[in-house]
């Protein structure tokens, strides 16, 4: 197959790892595949030293006549029979660059709810009339795209998971004393964000209910979270000296490695949320909210627990019962990567991926 790909750049190599591998995993495999994204991308070294071609991108607009002329040139030059783009301002210009062309095109769908056929802006982009086919992150992502789209295309709706594979996460863990903690404390890892639905003030209302145990720590990582209200939040929890602030980390996955647990306490319909699966492929387990994909990857008693969506006592209450109860958290942990293994591993999503692109490159 000849494979163009129009990929989500990405703030951190670990942030667009497990698509990118694919790709690199294809090319591997004997197809063609060429990449084409901005030289920010944050998987442009590793890229360029592998079998996959790396074309820049002229600009990052999301309606662009010049990128949607270079992409369109690139598929007809080079006889391209898929395209495939993950990120909202790629998949409008790709969709244009397609008219006209045999190449099918197939976009990504990393998130619940949206696409609303109300809405004219949405036809431009995953509701455009040119798609082929569409990849949904979790089966609950993939459901719901499936009620929005065409009639002519609810059958190449399929759920391809972003697998991880073990050997991504053999570097050591953070050192935690230059988070300010160590090890002798009870450690907990939330990616932060000042978007409420991101649940951020959910996990630091239940700080205020953990505020007795004196040797937890919270290392809240994100940035942009030093706004008035989450300040107020952690000065009235009485965990603020407890409450660890490190900013935006591009090594979350060896934070996840040096900490006890990790909370998820969103209040959208998420995905497939990366940082839960590089956790439980530290062997890390998982503490979160029951939002659409964490519920096809977290078993309650096995690799963690889910909470109901903004349930603060719930979610304060599972912190504490795994605190208090080592043997369990051990158990959980001893689990955690086995769904890595399986379900969620890379070698699956290639191959998923792989018979994907040749269904659809057979469709009329």
């Amino acid at each position: 197959m000849k494979i163009l790909i129009i990929p989500n750049r990405g703030r951190s190599y670990n942030a667009v790892r497990p698509e990118a591998e694919c790709y690199i995993a294809l090319a591997e495999a004997g197809h063609d595949v060429t990449v084409i994204s901005s030289g920010t991308n944050a998987y442009i070294d590793r890229y360029k030293k592998s079998k996959v071609k790396f074309i820049e991108l002229k600009t990052l607009k999301k309606h662009s006549w010049a990128v949607i002329k270079q992409i369109r040139q690139y598929i007809k030059a080079n006889n391209i029979d898929i395209v495939y783009a993950t990120e909202s301002k790629g998949i409008p210009n790709a969709a244009f660059a397609c008219i006209g062309t045999k190449a099918k095109l197939v976009v990504y769908r990393g998130t619940s709810g949206g696409m609303y056929k109300t809405d004219p802006s949405n036809y431009l982009c995953m509701l455009h009339p040119r798609i082929n086919g569409v990849i949904g992150v979790s089966s609950a992502v993939s459901a719901n795209v499936r009620e929005k789209v065409r009639g002519a295309i609810k059958a190449n709706v399929e759920t391809i998971y972003k697998g991880h594979d073990l050997s991504w996460y053999k570097e050591d863990a953070a050192d935690l004393v230059s988070l300010g903690s160590n090890k002798k404390y009870f450690n907990i890892l939330c990616v932060g964000s000042p978007r409420h639905h991101k649940g951020t003030h959910i996990l630091l209302d239940a700080a205020k209910e953990l505020n007795d145990i004196e040797d937890l720590r919270i290392i809240l990582v994100g940035d942009n979270l030093d706004k008035q209200a989450f300040i107020d939040q952690i000065n009235n929890s009485g965990m603020s000296e407890h409450i660890l602030q490190p900013g935006f980390r591009s090594d979350v996955p060896a934070i996840a490695k040096a900490c006890d647990l990790l909370i998820l306490p969103s209040l959208s319909k998420e995905g497939l949320t990366r940082t839960v699966l590089e956790s439980l492929s530290n062997g890390t387990p998982v503490v979160s909210s029951a939002n659409d994909g964490v519920v096809e990857t977290i078993e309650n008693g096995f690799n963690g627990y889910l909470v109901p969506i903004g349930d603060v006592q719930a979610m304060a209450d599972k912190i504490r019962m795994l605190y208090n109860d080592r043997v369990l958290l051990e158990k959980l942990s001893n689990h955690a990567q086995d769904i890595i293994k399986d379900k969620m591993s890379h070698h699956k999503t290639v191959t998923h991926m792989e018979a994907y692109f040749e269904k659809i490159i057979a469709q009329n």
